[in-house]
């Protein structure tokens, strides 16, 4: 054998080696070693440990086996022989990783970038977060927002808000006016603000009367007020007067009318002397 034989022959490795089978499909394939890196996303230097059989001179375990994977899926041997060669002369070699990790990369594209790996810490900080003002509201509710409520507890806390009674408001002036006899010959007259006459009649018991809406100032005139009911949009409000007495000139708009409910009842204007 020649010398240039002799140095050829040293350096590839033994035949049964895992690094010289995948070499030896590679060069069957036509592929060199860059062309190998760019299809697998495998730095050629660890191409190289890998077909010298130094495959514990790689990072750790994980990588020999999954490199060599990725290597024997592309150079058409077969995966699951390759690597269980691969963790067998790892067994025999000296595996400098320190813990053998459960996860073994397929293939070097799936391990995950740095990039990722910021945002799996990001997203660990956030749980944690979360966690420590679930903690921190719950057996310290003062130091942190209020705990959540069950549905009981939450079905609970609604009746009690709807059981609040609402502040008491005047009802708003709207509706028609309307005045009713309840007795027989009761005279009444209701007339605007300028003195026009707006219904003058001797009203029979259930006769009624309402007040246009367009009125101006509208006033009533009666001998009898303790005869007439008044609705204000089909809501009572007390009598003008409860005593046997003329009043005259009285406001009889929808504000007024409620506005004299929403007080204690006094007297009705009386009409003037000789009206």
């Amino acid at each position: 054998m020649s010398d240039e034989e002799t140095l050829e022959h040293e350096a590839v490795p033994e035949a049964g080696g895992v690094g010289a089978r995948l070499k030896r499909a590679r060069e069957q394939a036509g592929l060199d070693l860059e062309q190998v890196a760019a299809e697998t996303r495998i730095p050629q230097r660890h191409l190289l440990t890998i077909e010298e059989g130094a495959l514990t001179d790689l990072p750790a375990r994980t990588y020999a086996v999954g490199f060599s994977r990725t290597y024997a899926r592309l150079v058409g041997l077969d995966e699951r022989e390759i690597v269980d060669q691969v963790r067998e002369e790892l067994a025999q070699g000296n595996d400098r990783s320190v813990t053998p990790a459960k996860f073994e990369p397929g293939d070097p594209a799936r391990v995950p970038g740095r990039g990722l790996a910021w945002f799996a810490l990001f997203a660990a900080v956030l749980l944690m977060g979360g966690i420590y003002a679930f903690y921190s509201s719950y057996f310290a509710p003062g130091l942190g927002p209020a705990p959540l409520k069950g549905p009981e507890e939450q079905v609970a806390a609604n009746a009690e808000g709807a059981a609040t009674p609402a502040p008491a408001q005047t009802p708003a002036a709207t509706g028609p006016v309307v005045f009713t006899s309840e007795m027989d010959d009761t005279w009444v007259k209701f007339y605007d603000s300028k003195g026009d006459r707006l219904f003058e009649a001797q009203m029979a018991k259930g006769d009624s009367f309402t007040i246009p809406a367009d009125a101006e100032g509208p006033q009533v005139w009666t001998g009898r007020p303790y005869a007439l009911a008044i609705t204000v949009g089909g809501r009572a409000v007390p009598k003008l007067s409860e005593e046997d007495e003329i009043i005259k000139d009285v406001p009889v708009t929808a504000e007024a009318l409620l506005a004299r409910a929403d007080r204690p009842a006094g007297p009705a204007t009386p009409a003037p002397s000789g009206g």
